[in-house]
């Protein structure tokens, strides 16, 4: 777990270490607060309005069926071997990441997402661009919501504790859909982590074997 990476784990309950993410989640301010977020703006036929909680609990329950589908098929077909271990709660991991998916979206979406940008390169905010580092600026410059979620899961905010949600590294990983830090903003659309977060995609890529496609000096970017 980022946070206690070397702190020996003992059980307390029969709940896997990625239940306990998803409980750890769903629990969480930042996950209630998808309900105050319109995932469309349309003009509803029925007084009910699709908010961003609805979709990640809609999203998160597909996850589920096609993750436990695969881990199976994969038990099935290739690796019996892996019956009964870790590996069936692939399920469990790509339904926590369903969830936390738009966790870092701002109101309005990919508009909100522009409205940030714009007010720090064309608004009031542009004056702060000699009080902060080259890092910091292209992070808020090129705001985008899903390295805003990896922030929101793993930053040590004010009075918190190391770690952010403190989750497992495979739950983690999985959320970072563009594994690529703001510094390649130019070239790529998406990106999934602030380089304020570098360092923790880092420690968590390198536990995990993702793969390193970056050559030295360049913007970091994985497989």
């Amino acid at each position: 777990r980022l946070g206690q990476d070397h702190r020996h784990t003992e059980r307390h309950d029969d709940r896997t270490e990625f239940k306990r993410d998803c409980d750890r989640l769903i629990f969480s301010a930042p996950f209630r607060r998808l309900q105050n977020k319109t995932q469309v703006f349309p003009l509803p036929g029925s007084v009910f309005v699709h908010n961003r909680l609805t979709h990640s609990l809609e999203v998160s329950s597909v996850g589920m069926s096609l993750g436990n589908d695969v881990s199976q098929r994969i038990i099935n077909e290739k690796r019996p071997e892996l019956r009964g271990t870790m590996f069936e709660q692939i399920g469990q991991i790509v339904s926590t990441a369903c969830l936390a998916h738009d966790l870092g979206n701002p109101p309005f979406g990919h508009s909100g997402e522009k409205a940030i940008q714009t007010f720090f390169t064309e608004g009031p905010g542009k004056a702060l661009k000699s009080s902060v580092s080259s890092v910091f600026w292209d992070d808020i410059t090129h705001f985008e919501g899903n390295a805003n979620a990896f922030r929101l899961l793993t930053h040590q905010f004010k009075g918190r504790r190391a770690g952010g949600f403190v989750m497992t590294y495979s739950t983690l990983a999985s959320i970072v859909k563009y594994p690529y830090a703001s510094s390649v903003s130019g070239r790529k659309k998406k990106f999934g982590f602030f380089q304020s977060e570098q360092p923790y995609y880092e420690r968590i890529a390198d536990e995990m074997g993702i793969i390193c496609k970056s050559a030295p000096g360049e913007a970091l970017r994985y497989a």
